[in-house]
């Protein structure tokens, strides 16, 4: 079948990605240049200027490991909190991945009483968001001594239904014969699982390692509930702090600090999107 080239759609498709582009990315961009300025030329300027200022290192120095300003407000050093987050991040993201693939596993190949009604109750729960949950959820924390610790910011939060969901379909398209294969071969349910079902499972695995990361990374409500000391506070809450915990706003520190928080995330998708891309089209599949 040949396909009919047509210019004029051509030019106004990728005119339209490209407003899009400059629709995210602009606001990005504001950002970045407003970090490497002072926050008297921010306040001074109307409207901001969009030529980068001389004022890069200074700031994300400040930004970083925290200190005094001009003006004399304190500011709290982004450092830790970015490292907070990239932990909260990771283990809810891994916790979330491994926790779904054993549910998984364990509701497609195990023939156990009410099986079918086990897997309709973990689907259920995607209608209870941890905001539906919150008051409980925090009460069993702070019984637990579990505040303003990363099994406080993360446990809560590492079930996932919609994870176990993903791979209990992925895992119904494996066909019977490998099942067999491997029960010939005499291995045993956890030796399918890693030697089959494992390597099967990169690209969904990955995909999905993006998806949780990210959402773990953007945590700010319930790390609001469950951290009361600055130690455990994770870059979002920072980002909070230095907008609403001074008299003076240092906007161009709260930017710096708005740039570091978007860089790890942005990372992981560039590094894994590739596997990321690839595991939604087999998931599709």
């Amino acid at each position: 079948m040949m396909i009919e080239r047509r210019p004029v759609l051509t030019a106004v498709s990728h005119l339209i990605l490209l407003i899009g582009v400059l629709v995210v990315a602009f606001p990005v961009y504001i950002t970045f240049v407003g970090s490497t300025q002072t926050a008297e030329q921010i306040a001074s300027s109307n409207p901001l200027s969009l030529v980068p200022g001389s004022h890069f290192l200074e700031t994300y120095r400040l930004a970083l490991f925290g200190g005094k300003t001009y003006s004399g407000s304190t500011i709290a050093p982004v450092a830790p909190m970015l490292w907070v987050s990239f932990v909260c991040a990771m283990v809810i993201a891994i916790g979330k991945i491994a926790i779904s693939l054993l549910s998984a596993f364990a509701i497609v190949y195990f023939r156990f009483p009410a099986r079918g009604l086990v897997f309709w109750m973990i689907f259920v729960t995607l209608m209870l968001p941890v905001e539906v949950r919150i008051g409980p959820t925090y009460e069993v924390v702070s019984d637990l001594g579990m505040l303003n610790s990363y099994a406080g910011l993360t446990v809560p939060l590492i079930a996932s239904a919609t994870a176990t969901f993903l791979f209990r379909q992925f895992f119904l398209t494996v066909p019977d014969e490998l099942v067999e294969a491997a029960r010939m071969d005499g291995a045993g349910p956890m030796r399918f699982f890693w030697d089959v079902l494992l390597p099967l499972s990169r690209t969904s695995i990955a995909a999905l390692f993006v998806i949780q990361f990210i959402y773990g990374w953007n945590q700010y409500l319930w790390p609001l509930l469950v951290t009361t000391s600055e130690d455990m506070y994770p870059v979002v809450l920072g980002i909070k702090r230095a907008i609403f915990g001074e008299v003076y706003v240092e906007w161009n520190v709260v930017m710096a600090t708005a740039i570091l928080a978007m860089l790890p995330p942005a990372i992981v998708v560039m590094l894994m999107q590739k596997w990321f891309v690839k595991g939604l089209v087999d998931t599709e599949k």
